[in-house]
C-alpha cells in the first residue's frame, strides 16, 4: 500500500473513531513503534541517499497530517463529552454563596493594636528595637549594676559564645526598656514613645512563660512630673477597659531605672467570677512606673539637668486577660480558632483612636 492509500486509510479511521480509546488504537496502528508509518520510515536507511531524501520528506508529511487529524479529533471528542455532561448537570446561579469562616486575630495582637491607638491619641509614637540586645543596652544603660539579680543566668537568657570570643555578652531582652534608650539616643529630647514587643525571662511555671509581651512608655520634656504620669495612666485605663471612672493607687517601690518609683494598682471587684474594673473594694497591681533616673538619661545622651520625664511598663498578656476575662495564661499558647471565637475576636474588629472597637 503506497503512502497516498495509507494516508486516506488512517484519515478515514480517525474520522470514524467514536471515543478516545478507539482514537488511541488508530494512533498506535499508524504512528506507534510497530505502526505502519513507523515501519515504512524504518526502511529509509536501506535506500540510496537521493531516494531516501525524497521518501523521507513524503513520509514526514503524511505522518504530520495524520498526527494533526488525531489531535483535532481528540479535541472534538472532548468538546462533545463536555457538551453531553453539561446537558445532564445544572447550576442555580441565583443561590447565595456558601459562607466561609474568617480568621480571628489573637488576643495579644488585638491588645497591641488597641493600646497603640490609645497612646497615639495622647501623642505617643511606636518605637522598636532588636530582641537580641547587648548587655549594655539591656542592663548598664538602665542603671542596673553588675550584681543585680536579673543579670544572673538563672534569670536571663544569655547568647552562647564560641571559645575565645571575648565580646561583651548579648541577651534575649528581658524588657522593652532598651528600646527607650535607643529612641533617646536616636531622637534626643523631648520625646514620647511606647515600645511594645516580645521579651524573654527564665520564668517557667503555671503562671509565667519564658516568652511574653510587654509595652513600656517614655515621656521626656522640661517640666514633666508624677502628676503627668498619673493622668496618662488614668486616661489609658479608662479608654482600654472602656469604663467612665477608674481609680489608681500608687505604692512606693524600687526600680533601678526610675527614681522615685511606684507600683500602680487598680480598683476592681470580682463577683461570681465576673471581673469589673473601676469599682469594688479590691486592688490589683497592673504596672510599674516612675520618674526616669538621671543616670538613665545621661546614658542615653540626654542632659538630666535640663530634661526629666516618666516611664512605665506593663504586661500585654495580663492586660488581655483582665479585659477579656481569660482565666488562664496558658490559653494563649494552646488555643485554637474555636477558643478565639468564644472570646469574640475577629479580623474585622479594629481599634479606633478613642480606644474602642469599630466593626
Amino acid at each position: 500500500m503506497d503512502l497516498t492509500e495509507l494516508r486516506g486509510k488512517y484519515i478515514d479511521l480517525v474520522a470514524k473513531a467514536a471515543d478516545e480509546a478507539a482514537l488511541e488504537e488508530v494512533r498506535l496502528a499508524a504512528l506507534g513503534k510497530k505502526g505502519e508509518i513507523s515501519a515504512l520510515m524504518a526502511g529509509l536507511g536501506k535506500m540510496e541517499p537521493e531516494a531516501r531524501k525524497a521518501a523521507g520528506a513524503a513520509m514526514n508529511l503524511v505522518k504530520d497530517e495524520i498526527d494533526a487529524a488525531l489531535r483535532a479529533r481528540k479535541a472534538g471528542l472532548a468538546d462533545a463529552a463536555l457538551e453531553a455532561r453539561l446537558k445532564t448537570e445544572w447550576l442555580d446561579v441565583t443561590l447565595p454563596g456558601r459562607p466561609r469562616r474568617t480568621g480571628s486575630i489573637h488576643p495579644v495582637s488585638q491588645v497591641m493594636e488597641e493600646l497603640t491607638a490609645i497612646f497615639a491619641d495622647m501623642g505617643f509614637s511606636v518605637a522598636e528595637g532588636p530582641q537580641v540586645e547587648s548587655d549594655w543596652y539591656n542592663f548598664d544603660a538602665l542603671n542596673m549594676p553588675p550584681e543585680h539579680p536579673a543579670r544572673q543566668e538563672h534569670d536571663t537568657f544569655f547568647m552562647a559564645r564560641a571559645e575565645g570570643d571575648n565580646r561583651p555578652p548579648h541577651v534575649l531582652r528581658t524588657h522593652t526598656s532598651p528600646v527607650q534608650i535607643r529612641a533617646m539616643m536616636d531622637k534626643g529630647a523631648p520625646i514620647r514613645v511606647i515600645a511594645p514587643g516580645r521579651v524573654y525571662r527564665m520564668d517557667m511555671d503555671q503562671t509565667h512563660t519564658p516568652m511574653f509581651h510587654q509595652v513600656e512608655g517614655l515621656a521626656i520634656d522640661r517640666d514633666i512630673s508624677m502628676a503627668n504620669l498619673k493622668w496618662v495612666l488614668e486616661e489609658f485605663c479608662r479608654a482600654f477597659f472602656e469604663v467612665d471612672r477608674v481609680e489608681l493607687r500608687f505604692r512606693a517601690s524600687h526600680f533601678p531605672f526610675t527614681e522615685p518609683s511606684a507600683e500602680v494598682d487598680i480598683r476592681y471587684s470580682n463577683v461570681g467570677g465576673q471581673l469589673k474594673i473601676g469599682e469594688g473594694d479590691k486592688w490589683m497591681e497592673i504596672l510599674g512606673s516612675g520618674m526616669v533616673h538621671p543616670k538613665v538619661l545621661a546614658a542615653a545622651g540626654v542632659n538630666p539637668d535640663e530634661w526629666q520625664g516618666f516611664a512605665f511598663g506593663m504586661g500585654i498578656d495580663r492586660l488581655a486577660m483582665l479585659k477579656y476575662g481569660i482565666p488562664d495564661l496558658r490559653a494563649f499558647f494552646e488555643a485554637d480558632l474555636r477558643w478565639l471565637r468564644h472570646y469574640g475576636f475577629s479580623t474585622l474588629a479594629m481599634p479606633d483612636l478613642a480606644g474602642g472597637l469599630s466593626r
